[in-house]
C-alpha cells in the first residue's frame, strides 16, 4: 500500500459509501485495476477507512445525537440486528464470495431492483417524509432488507434505501435513515477488522492509512450533502442504470 493507492481508495470509499452503488464493490474492482494484492492488510485497510465515513455521518447529522432522538436510535438498533446476526454467523462464507463476477452480477441485479422500486412508488405518496414518523415495524423491515448487502456488490446503502422505499419512506427519508444505519454496521465491521489486523498497521503503513482516512472523510462529507441535494429534484433511476451499465462492463472485462 503506497500513498497514491491510499488516496485513490480513500476517494472511492468516501464517494461511494453512502450512494446506492456499493462501496465495497468499487473498492474490490479498483484494487484489482491498481494491481493490488488482496492481502489481509489491504483488505483491512479498505474496511478501516470506513471509520472515516462514520465520522462524516456524525459531522453531517450532529443534531441527531441528542436524547431528543432516543426513539430514532432505538429504531436504528432494531434495524441493525438482522445484519449483525447473519453477518456474524456467516462471516467466513461472505468473505469467500468476494470476486469481480459476483460484484458485477449483484450490480446488475441491484440496478434492476432500483428501477422496479421507482416504478412501484411512482404513483404512491410516502407515508414517512420525516424520520420522526418512522415506526419500529418499518425499521425492522429495512434492517431485513439490509441483510442482502452482505453479498458483495449489492450495496448496503442500496439495500436499505430500497427497503425503506418499499415500506413507505420518501426518497430523502430513506437516504437519511440509511446514513444513520451505517453507523452501527460500519463500526462493527471496522472494529472487528481493526482488532483482527491491527498488527498490519505499523511503521510505514501508518502514513498511507492516515492519508486514506482523511481523504475518505472529506469526500464522504461532501458527497452526502450533494446526494441529499440531488434527491430534492431527481429519483434513483440514474443510479439503477449506472449499476446495470457498470455491472455489464465488469462482466465484459472479466
Amino acid at each position: 500500500m503506497d500513498v497514491l493507492h491510499s488516496v485513490i481508495l480513500g476517494l472511492v470509499e468516501g464517494a461511494t459509501e453512502f450512494l446506492p452503488i456499493s462501496s465495497t464493490g468499487h473498492l474490490i474492482v479498483v484494487s484489482q485495476w491498481l494491481g493490488m494484492e488482496q492481502t489481509e492488510g489491504n483488505k483491512a485497510f479498505e474496511v478501516i477507512i470506513q471509520l472515516a465515513a462514520i465520522l462524516a455521518v456524525v459531522a453531517n447529522y450532529k443534531e441527531r445525537f441528542t436524547f431528543k432522538h432516543f426513539r430514532l436510535w432505538c429504531q436504528v438498533f432494531v434495524a441493525f440486528l438482522p445484519v449483525a446476526m447473519v453477518g456474524f454467523l456467516f462471516r467466513h462464507q461472505i468473505k469467500a464470495m468476494f470476486s469481480v463476477s459476483v460484484v458485477a452480477t449483484m450490480f446488475i441485479v441491484g440496478g434492476v431492483i432500483f428501477l422496479m422500486a421507482e416504478r412501484w412508488i411512482k404513483h404512491k405518496s410516502p407515508s414517512v417524509d420525516n424520520l420522526d414518523n418512522l415506526n419500529f415495524k418499518q425499521a425492522l423491515w429495512i434492517g431485513i432488507a439490509q441483510v442482502f448487502a452482505l453479498i458483495p456488490g449489492t450495496s448496503r446503502a442500496g439495500s436499505t434505501i430500497v427497503g425503506a422505499l418499499f415500506v413507505g419512506l420518501s426518497r430523502k427519508a430513506s437516504a437519511e435513515f440509511s446514513f444513520l444505519l451505517a453507523l452501527p454496521v460500519m463500526m462493527a465491521a471496522s472494529g472487528y477488522d481493526l482488532l483482527s489486523n491491527y498488527k498490519e498497521f505499523t511503521g510505514e503503513q501508518l502514513t498511507p492509512l492516515a492519508i486514506g482516512f482523511v481523504v475518505a472523510f472529506l469526500s464522504a462529507f461532501v458527497v452526502m450533502k450533494l446526494f441529499m441535494a440531488f434527491l430534492e429534484k431527481f429519483t434513483f433511476v440514474a443510479f439503477g442504470w449506472y449499476r446495470i451499465l457498470f455491472g455489464g462492463l465488469l462482466l465484459f472485462l472479466a
